[in-house]
């Protein structure tokens, strides 16, 4: 379930653009009028505001509040504001870039969005920078995780309940084997991970526990240190209980060591309308601490504010 609090009564996008224009004019910027609009309006509203922001002003509201704003907290209100689509794009761009390189963006954007949205975002990608998802995922990986990022970011699953108990059994018998041989790059393992169902894949690691004794991940785990074999299990997470993927994420990110706020900030953007609040329930159940208090402990000033309102707790 999401956690983003939309008024039932939001005033027309003309009326927030022209609130947004007026938080950018006179001595500073009124982020606390930004935070009031943007971060209470849903994706379907967010795209009205830009489009009447640039009827009336001529000028992109991403771009007048990557001016107006900076760290933290100018990343949260520019990913949030963007389009889900093109956040995503954004994102698995940035994922493929040096500085920003990150396997496991690329992993939750191809493995926790839906068949539809996963493809609006390589038509996004496409638009946006001229060549798709997956050529640049091909070109700036390699190996096996190349391997198994490739086809996971290619495909188009079945969205159905629908589940074939013998196929479940079959496959379930053909991962053991794999498993057992250690051919943890196996194609077969990477096309039923790739290409089945949630709903079939469910029922194939059910199978796979009940017949073997352990749960896949379990016997994953031979090398702790073995990157593909953390992004295979992280994959299997997020195909599976997605919101367990996001608590631990969130876990990491809010930590006694500081706080890596690109995690945060991206776990809460891309799931405030998804299921942040089933993520934050498993975040409390992990850490006997609610996620809206562990985000105000470990975060400050507008940016926090921010954050709690997408997480539903912005009083």
């Amino acid at each position: 379930m999401a956690t983003l609090k939309v008024p039932p009564n939001s005033p027309p996008p003309s009326e927030d653009s022209e609130q947004l224009r007026k938080a950018f004019q006179g001595w500073g910027t009124n982020e606390a009028l930004i935070i009031s609009i943007l971060a209470h309006r849903n994706a379907v509203q967010r795209k009205l505001i830009r489009e009447a922001y640039n009827v009336a002003y001529g000028e992109d509201l991403l771009k007048d509040l990557d001016k107006e704003l900076s760290s933290d907290f100018e990343r949260i209100v520019l990913l949030w504001t963007l389009d889900p689509a093109e956040r995503d794009a954004f994102l698995a761009n940035e994922a493929t870039k040096k500085l920003t390189f990150s396997h496991w963006v690329l992993l939750e954007i191809a493995t926790t969005r839906s068949s539809i949205d996963l493809l609006k975002a390589k038509q996004a990608y496409q638009s946006r920078f001229k060549k798709s998802i997956e050529e640049d995922v091909a070109y700036y990986t390699s190996g096996d995780i190349r391997k198994l990022l490739v086809p996971l970011v290619s495909t188009y699953r079945y969205e159905g309940e629908e589940v074939s108990m013998t196929l479940a059994k079959s496959e379930a018998k053909l991962l053991h084997e794999k498993i057992s041989n250690k051919t943890y790059n196996d194609e077969e393992l990477i096309r039923i991970l790739s290409t089945r169902s949630r709903a079939q894949l469910a029922a194939t690691l059910n199978h796979y526990k009940d017949e073997f004794g352990n749960a896949i991940n379990k016997d994953l785990k031979t090398d702790p240190k073995d990157e593909y074999l953390k992004l295979l299990r992280a994959a299997i997470k997020c195909l599976t209980f997605p919101e367990k993927y996001f608590a631990k994420v969130l876990r990491l990110a809010i930590n006694k060591l500081g706080t890596d706020e690109w995690a945060l900030t991206r776990v809460v953007a891309t799931r405030a309308e998804v299921d942040l609040q089933r993520v934050g329930e498993e975040y409390q159940r992990r850490n006997s601490i609610p996620l809206d208090r562990a985000i105000a402990n470990d975060t400050s000033g507008d940016y926090e504010k921010f954050l709690l309102a997408l997480a539903g707790h912005d009083n």
